[in-house]
Formats: structure tokens, C-alpha cells, sequence
């Protein structure tokens, strides 16, 4: 899975100009309800948030309103945007979309990638789990990225791949390295996808591959769970009964 940078100095995350202000306000923001550093029903204070990122209010209303539209927060008129809950259920879907996805691309690039780039992408597997021995999470987490952006690039859907980054972008990316297993997982799980992608096999490649992102988001939505971060779905209204009222 695609890695991201860590926070700027002084604990203040790294607001740069690459992009849009409110979107790295966003991303922020997200980051902190999947990790349960804000918790429904809490309220996301625009003025408190603005400080506590060194910046104007304009670009944090801006990105909590971006936040709504995704069912992050709610907007609660003269009250504020009010986080809503966040459940194993949210998070398993968001797992799934980004298994089908990440699988879809990993059978184009099992027919895609060449002989030298295969051997490569090897090479840096071994080197991955290398690291993952050592406990060298930051390190798992660069050539992680490596092998999964080259495999997704060499697939050739660009449009599938901008996708599967949208759904990236609702993970606690920089947070993975604490996550009990994550490594392993990542050191594991890669020898199926590269003997389907040695062997030229789309379907295996496919399987192995979303069977890999599935397997990550359990090992997230069980540290989320261990934190007491996410909170049980609402229960179905009964359905009623012909007959009565």
C-alpha cells in the first residue's frame, strides 16, 4: 500500500504546498478519527484545530465541509461538525474496495511487467523482508510502497489506479507501523503475489493480492478494536409484522 511522509517537526504535521491546504487538513483530520484521536460524538472545533496546525480557519472549514461530504463528520447547524462513528463494518468495506481494486491491477500486471522488472521487484521483496526481521518498520514501509506502486503503475490503468488512491487516502497510513503484525503481514503475504506474477497467472495474481489487502485490514480493524476506537453498528429497526400496528 502507498506510504505517506511523516509529521513536520515539533509533532505538527507537514503541511506543504503541493497541494490544496484543505485537503492535507483532511487527510489530517481523517487520520485522527481512524486512529481515535477524535471520537464520535466529539465535535471538531474549526478555531482550536486551526491553531493547533499553525494556519487560518478558512482552509480547516474547507476540509472539515470536504469531510462531510464523505460521512466523516457531520455539519450540525450553530453547533459545529460533530464526528461520527466508526465501526469495524466502515472499516472492513473500505478493505474490500481496495482489495478488488489492488487485485484487478496485480492480474494486469501479471501480464504487463517484464522479465527485468519481475527480478527486480524480487529483490527488493528480499530486501523488505530483511527489514521486517529487524523490526525496521519505516524501512517495510518504503519498499512496501515501492513494490506496490510499481505493480500497480505497470498495469497500465491509470484511471483504477487514481481510484484505488482515493480509497488510500482514508487509511492511517503513517500509523501502520505500529500495528502488531503489519510488517510480517507485508513480508508474508508478498511471496504469493510474485510466484503468480513469475508464473504470468492473472487469476492468482489477483487472489494473492486481495488477499493481502484484506488480510492488512483485519490486522487494522483488530488494533482499532484492542484501543476501543471503533463502536458497534446501530441496530435494524425490526421489521413489521402483517397484522400489527
Amino acid at each position: 500500500m502507498p506510504s505517506s511522509r511523516p509529521p513536520g517537526a515539533g509533532g505538527r504535521p507537514a503541511l506543504d504546498d503541493k497541494h490544496q491546504l484543505s485537503e492535507k487538513v483532511a487527510a489530517y483530520v481523517r487520520e485522527a478519527i481512524m486512529i481515535g484521536r477524535l471520537r464520535a460524538p466529539d465535535y471538531v472545533r474549526t478555531e482550536r484545530l486551526a491553531a493547533e496546525l499553525g494556519i487560518s480557519a478558512t482552509p480547516v472549514r474547507e476540509a472539515l465541509m470536504i469531510l462531510h461530504s464523505e460521512g466523516a463528520v457531520r455539519w450540525e447547524p450553530r453547533r459545529g461538525f460533530r464526528v461520527l462513528p466508526l465501526t469495524a463494518r466502515d472499516v472492513d468495506d473500505l478493505f474490500r474496495v481496495q482489495a478488488y481494486i489492488a487485485g484487478e491491477l496485480a492480474a494486469r500486471a501479471a501480464v504487463a511487467l517484464d522479465e527485468a522488472e519481475i527480478e527486480r521487484l524480487g529483490r527488493v521483496q528480499r530486501e523488505l523482508e530483511d527489514a521486517a526481521r529487524a523490526g525496521d518498520a519505516e524501512r517495510v514501509d518504503r519498499l512496501n510502497h515501492e513494490i506496490h506502486r510499481t505493480v500497480n503503475k505497470s498495469s497500465g490503468s491509470s484511471r483504477m489506479t487514481t481510484l484505488l488512491n482515493l480509497t488510500v487516502h482514508y487509511v492511517p497510513l503513517r500509523f501502520f507501523g505500529t500495528i502488531e503484525g503489519w510488517a510480517e503481514a507485508s513480508a508474508h503475504d508478498h511471496s504469493a503475489v510474485f510466484d503468480a506474477l513469475r508464473a504470468r497467472d492473472p487469476d492468482a495474481a489477483r487472489a494473492a493480492m486481495a488477499g493481502h489487502i484484506r488480510h492488512i485490514g483485519r490486522l487494522l480493524v483488530r488494533h482499532l478494536e484492542a484501543r476501543n476506537v471503533l463502536t458497534e453498528p446501530p441496530e435494524a429497526e425490526p421489521e413489521a409484522v402483517a397484522g400489527t400496528p
